[in-house]
């Protein structure tokens, strides 16, 4: 047999190994096949500047083949922690199929890479595999040692967001990996993580095998539990910041990866309190501590709720009690937990990340929200945002960034041809179905706060099935938060019904409006309301027939249907 090649990658060595996004590859187009205890993942992502960061995927698929499960077959011909020829085969013929698809997107070959995990590392016939699968399809497999196994699917989980800064726990199929991440406060933080994550052999598929016995299954859970304690206790005594969260009053976050966790979070989300439930990523879900130990209402809905849940598979659904032994044994170990966020990125998109210079990798996703208005200048941009954020208070909620809200200058303007109908649906759904879906960066609240603001921006002019959608968002986020949304999203509107052509010049923009707020009470028809006295300055009427009635009305029903007691008077002079 000819060498397999490939490498066992480890924290000395991947740097070289997994060489850094060439800035003048011509075709930053990078393919990446995860071959996971649970299955086998492949991606192909585009990398090209100045979005590397959103770690854009042209194409994804999964295998359905269980390494775990092919090391520890039943057949009375099985050898256990060998792979039987019918799983070499049908693996190298799935990594052949790989190969074509990357040549079919001419990905060049120096940026296809296959990495395989736990199940690999403990198959006692892996050169076997190695063989065929280079045989089949001329690809090498590096073997990623634990702690890369833990750097790559902590820093994939971490790309999803702006900066991070809590426990992070990774669930696979044969372990289940801590570490703790803070992207503020320390330096070379993947790096750290990586050096300080523990693992522990009580993966979802691994722990299910072991609790099919009475006795096994016991030992398991009593071992279970004690790994757990000690490998937090261990984490807080390394990490002094993590200890003083765990000794607060509000508890630690704990950021989950890993199919384990995601089918936990899937549990939660089908029993989640708001129903429908919005959002159907799991990315970015996050629940209040309090709900999230509450395991036994989970398993039991898992026992005896026969539905179809959304992202819980039939094979997850048989691992949930595995699953749950988990949650139990870390509900065990940590004092409290203040809240739990779900993360859609894993061990691809971490390999992806590390690709990225250090600069890129730490700017905020939601500056480089797409855009179809890029040959608006910069500085057109930057004026639109300056005028709506002249409307906001003190009060205004700190999810209001200034990313956020150049997000919306970008889009006020746009589309202008289509009714406010369909405009106010599109925007509904762009950041959870649509456009803006798969990206990072985003929390399921903020995402509510796009879909609900760009919403407002057109009037809230929507059909009874996309009505209903509004309303879990807007329970999602609260009637503060919707408030504001509303708010935001009557300014905006504002500024097109003053200015129908988008402003050339911020000159341009200053010449027709100017909007001073300020806070104030004894606002309402009795007088018995606090709010914002909104003054708009017009400079110069878009239309001989626009009257100061058009603008105000605008903000006529901002609180409309939301327990609060904030209302908007707008008052406009010339």
């Amino acid at each position: 047999m000819s060498d397999p090649g490939g490498n066992v990658v480890t924290l000395d060595n991947f740097a070289t190994l997994m060489p850094k996004l060439d800035a003048f590859d011509p075709k930053p187009l990078y393919a990446l096949v995860d071959m996971g205890s649970n299955g086998i993942r492949f991606s192909i992502s585009d990398l090209s500047p100045p979005r590397s960061r959103l770690l854009n995927c042209v194409y994804r698929e999964r295998a359905g083949i269980s390494l775990f499960d092919a090391l520890h077959e039943s057949r009375s011909d099985a050898q256990e922690f060998h792979f039987s020829e019918i799983t070499i085969q049908r693996v190298a013929q799935t990594l052949q199929r790989f190969r074509t698809i990357c040549d079919g997107y001419g990905v060049p070959e120096k940026n296809i890479a296959v990495f395989a995990t736990e199940a690999m590392r403990t198959a006692k016939n892996r050169d076997r595999m190695l063989f065929a699968i280079k045989e089949a399809s001329g690809l090498a497999v590096d073997i990623l040692s634990p702690s890369m196994e833990s750097l790559f699917g902590a820093m994939g989980a971490r790309s999803g967001f702006d900066h991070v800064d809590g426990l992070f726990m990774d669930l696979g199929g044969g372990s289940v990996q801590m570490t703790y991440i803070n992207s503020l406060a320390e330096e070379q933080y993947d790096i750290l993580a990586a050096e300080a994550a523990k693992s522990l052999p009580f993966g979802a598929a691994k722990l299910t095998l072991a609790m099919s016995s009475q006795d096994d299954g016991h030992a398991a859970k009593v071992e279970l539990r004690a790994g757990m304690k000690k490998t937090f206790d261990d984490t807080t005594a390394r990490f002094p910041k993590l200890k003083e969260q765990a000794e607060h009053e509000d508890g630690i976050t704990i950021y989950f990866c890993g199919g384990g966790f995601r089918g936990y979070g899937s549990m939660l989300m089908y029993t989640d309190p708001l129903q429908p439930y919005p959002i159907p990523t799991i990315g970015g879900y996050t629940v209040p501590g309090k709900r999230f130990i509450k395991w036994r209402e989970m398993l039991h809905a898992n026992s005896y709720d026969d539905s179809k849940i959304f992202g819980l598979s039939k094979r997850r659904r048989e691992q949930f009690p595995a699953i749950a032994a988990v949650v139990e044994a870390l509900v065990e170990a940590v004092p409290k937990v203040k809240k739990v966020v779900f993360c859609s990125g894993g061990n691809r998109e971490g390999v992806l990340y590390m690709k990225l210079p250090i600069h890129v990798r730490e700017t905020n996703p939601l500056t480089l929200l797409p855009r179809v208005v890029e040959s608006r200048a910069t500085g057109v941009i930057d004026a639109i945002t300056a005028t709506i954020s002249s409307a906001l208070t003190e009060r205004c909620p700190a999810i209001f960034t200034k990313d956020m809200l150049r997000y919306f200058a970008a889009y006020t303007w746009h589309e202008m041809g289509d009714s406010n109908g369909t405009n106010s649906s599109k925007s509904l759904h762009a950041p959870i179905v649509g456009s803006l879906a798969g990206l990072p960066g985003m929390t399921h609240q903020i995402r509510a706060v796009l879909a609900l603001t760009m919403c407002a921006r057109w009037g809230n002019d929507l059909g009874p099935g996309d009505k209903r959608l509004a309303d879990n968002l807007q329970a999602l986020i609260g009637d503060e938060l919707s408030w504001w949304c509303r708010y935001i999203g009557a300014i905006a509107r504002t500024l097109t019904i003053v200015m129908p052509a988008p402003p050339t010049s911020e000159v341009d923009l200053h010449k027709h409006i100017l909007l001073e707020p300020r806070i104030s009470h004894g606002l309402g028809k009795k007088g018995h309301k606090v709010g914002i006295r909104l003054k708009i300055k017009l400079h110069l009427l878009a239309s001989g027939c626009l009257t100061t009635g058009d603008i105000e009305s605008v903000f006529d029903k901002i609180g409309k249907g939301l327990k609060s007691d904030w209302k908007v008077e707008a008052e406009v002079t010339n």
